[in-house]
């Protein structure tokens, strides 16, 4: 079956065809995800992404053809439709609030043990984007009659329906109970409550592509549009067919650790650990840092992991520390100050230095959610090879790769089957073991800077 993924990044924006029978992405378009500055507030370009979509789709329906439509994005995001559309622009969760809002939330927002939500900065809670929108825009905030989860405002804009699901409720929102898999008591307190959508499941049918937009994109017939889901549980899903504990790692702007059979009482709200929820609604510990952030502001895109640099790195050692993005991951408190810790290093060291920074970094979030078993990379870090090395040793278990550009679209394909009966297999297993020796000594050094800031 063939099934076309709209995959909302936080980076990046993509139009993806999956074979959901060989798990093969055949065809893939993708463009920026541009933040526009002016308006109220920091905002996505979401007409300038829904053309492309639309595009994108008719050239793919055109050559490919597909059967399904499935969605997908990043979280801490959300839309207020009024009767004419968008009441308001869809905020950038990285805008920063007046301190009085911010104060205002903090008093009614609901303790980590009802949510499994840590307070992060920003709009990182939706809760808080929600708070923010109410209390600075009235006028506009009272005109709004649906509040969408970020995957689902696309199914609204391709069906006329709307919707949210449990994966992005569940994404550090404060707006769900985990283990009840039910609203918390955040959504009455923010009189919210007869405006958030029907909560579904990700593999729900919304409807068919509305009559108008199918036009546009060429469909010749009904095509089923599902519900979607959460970026960073669609990688997670293809794996749930195997046997726990395991860890799946996946990577792009954030990397997220999900611990699958972790445990949710070592979760610690001040270190960025929470509880995601999974396409079938269950709790899964989960940690995270902005690392595909990170690894760009160090390296800049350029450098590769040599020995000759590895050795000079390691030797020296030359260490970065949390956090390069401050206010988030495990060390949410710290600045790590890569440009001193990067002075006088070429490309390839600076690789390699920002390669064993993220390592570390997972490791951490794996140790924070009590993981075990082997650990499974999703996304462009499975192809950093000095990162899973790196990973494998620190961790002290095999470390699995997955092929592709990104199991994302996968995942999210997989709604428009059902769930995934034989999990994939990895390109590799990388072992502990296969850095030099120096290494154990450099992540004895590393840990113990890091747990001293």
């Amino acid at each position: 079956m063939y099934v076309a993924v709209l995959d909302v990044g936080k980076t990046n924006v993509k139009a993806v065809v999956v074979d959901t029978a060989t798990g093969r992405e055949l065809a893939a378009r993708t463009r920026p995800n541009r933040v526009l500055t002016e308006g109220p507030y920091p905002h996505f370009d979401v007409e300038g992404i829904f053309a492309f979509f639309i595009e994108a789709l008719r050239e793919l329906y055109a050559t490919l053809g597909f059967a399904a439509i499935s969605l997908t994005a990043h979280g801490a995001c959300g839309a207020l439709l009024s009767d004419e559309g968008l009441a308001l622009p869809v905020l950038d969760y990285e805008h920063r609030y007046p301190a009085e809002i911010e104060a205002a939330y903090d008093a009614i927002r609901l303790p980590f043990a009802e949510t499994f939500s840590p307070r992060l900065a920003g709009g990182l809670n939706l809760g808080a984007q929600l708070h923010y929108l109410k209390s600075a825009f009235p006028q506009a905030f009272a005109k709004v009659r649906s509040i969408v989860t970020w995957p689902q405002y696309w199914g609204w804009r391709l069906t006329g329906v709307a919707a949210c699901d449990v994966t992005s409720l569940g994404c550090h929102t404060d707006l769900w109970r985990p283990h009840e898999g039910r609203l918390s008591s955040l959504v009455e307190r923010l009189g919210m409550a007869g405006r958030l959508a029907p909560v579904r499941r990700p593999s729900d049918v919304l409807g068919p592509v509305a009559a108008d937009i199918a036009r546009q994109i060429g469909l010749d017939r009904p095509v089923p549009v599902h519900c979607g889901i959460h970026d960073s549980n669609a990688s997670l899903l293809p794996h749930l067919g195997r046997e726990p504990p395991f860890a799946v790692v996946s990577t792009g702007t954030w990397v997220v650790t999900f611990a699958v059979g972790g445990d949710l009482a070592r979760l610690d709200p001040a270190r960025d650990t929470l509880a995601n929820v999974d396409a079938f609604g269950r709790a899964v510990p989960s940690a995270r840092f902005m690392g595909g952030r990170e690894f760009e502001i160090l390296t800049g895109g350029s450098g590769q992991g040599t020995s000759a640099a590895l050795a000079r790195v390691v030797g020296a050692p030359i260490l970065v520390m949390p956090g390069v993005v401050p206010d988030c991951g495990p060390f949410p408190r710290t600045d790590g100050r890569p440009t001193a810790s990067l002075q006088g290093l070429d490309a390839d060291e600076a690789h390699v230095a920002a390669s064993l920074y993220t390592a570390m970094m997972t490791k951490t979030c794996l140790d924070l959610t009590g993981a075990a078993g082997p650990v499974i990379v999703e996304g462009p870090f499975a192809r950093n090879r000095l990162f899973c090395e790196a990973l494998a040793e620190a961790a002290g278990r095999p470390v699995m790769p997955m092929a592709g550009a990104t199991g994302t679209s996968v995942g999210a394909a997989l709604l428009a089957t059902g769930a995934p009966t034989t999990p994939p297999v990895p390109e590799a297993v990388v072992a502990p073991g296969s850095l030099p020796a120096a290494f154990a000594s450099y992540r004895t050094e590393w840990e113990k800077a890091a747990q001293a800031r």
